[in-house]
C-alpha cells in the first residue's frame, strides 16, 4: 500500500512542529531580582544579577520543558558598591568559591498551552536545595525585529537563604526569607 505524498509530507511536518525547541537566555533582558530584610524589619533591600546565561527547552505539544539557568554570584547590583563587596564576600555568596548559582528544573503545570511552574533544584553557595517557582506569565511569539520566535517570562518564589548557608545576620534580627522576582526572555537558540 502506497500513502500518498501529501499526506506523507504533512505527517512530516507535524511531527517537525511538535518537536521540542532549545531556546537561550537573552541576558541582556534577563535579570533575577531579590529581596531581603535588612535589621529585622527596619528596610527592605533589592538587588539583583547583572550576568545571567543558560538554556530553556520546550515542547509546546507534549507540555513539558527543561530549564538550565546559571548566574553569575559577582554581578550581584544592590546599587550600592559596599553592600555589593559585602554579598561577594564569604558571608553571604562567597562569589571567589561559588561563582554561580545555578538552577535544573522542568517546566510543569501547563495552562492554555503554557507552563504555570517550575519544580527544580537551585545550588547557591555550594548548596543544592528542591526550589519551586510560580511562572505568573509566560508567552512566546514572534520577535519583532529578528522575526524568530522569543519567549518572555515573570517567575516568583521565595527561599529561606539559611538553608543554603547564608546565615549571616540571624544573629542582629535579620529575616532569612527572600523573595525572587525574575524577568526572563530567550530566543530560539541558533
Amino acid at each position: 500500500m502506497r500513502i500518498p505524498a501529501t499526506i506523507f509530507l504533512a505527517a512530516l511536518a507535524a511531527t517537525a512542529v511538535a518537536a521540542p525547541v532549545s531556546y537561550q537566555v537573552d541576558s541582556g533582558h534577563t535579570f533575577p531580582s531579590f529581596e531581603a530584610d535588612h535589621m529585622g524589619g527596619m528596610s527592605v533591600w533589592r538587588g539583583k544579577f547583572n550576568s545571567t546565561k543558560g538554556t530553556i527547552v520546550l515542547d509546546k505539544e507534549a507540555q513539558t520543558g527543561t530549564v538550565n539557568i546559571s548566574i553569575d554570584a559577582s554581578s550581584v547590583d544592590t546599587g550600592n558598591d559596599k553592600l555589593n563587596e559585602d554579598l561577594k564576600s564569604p558571608n553571604f555568596f562567597d562569589a571567589a568559591k561559588f561563582p554561580a548559582a545555578t538552577y535544573k528544573g522542568k517546566l510543569t503545570k501547563f495552562e492554555n498551552g503554557a507552563p504555570t511552574e517550575a519544580q527544580g533544584e537551585l545550588t547557591l553557595h555550594g548548596v543544592t536545595k528542591p526550589v519551586t517557582l510560580t511562572i505568573r506569565t509566560f508567552k512566546c511569539k514572534p520577535h519583532p525585529m529578528t522575526k524568530k520566535e522569543f519567549c518572555g517570562a515573570d517567575v516568583t518564589a521565595t527561599i529561606d537563604r539559611e538553608q543554603f548557608g547564608i546565615g549571616f545576620g540571624k544573629q542582629f534580627g535579620f529575616g532569612m526569607d527572600v523573595k525572587l522576582a525574575i524577568q526572563i526572555e530567550a530566543n530560539v537558540a541558533g
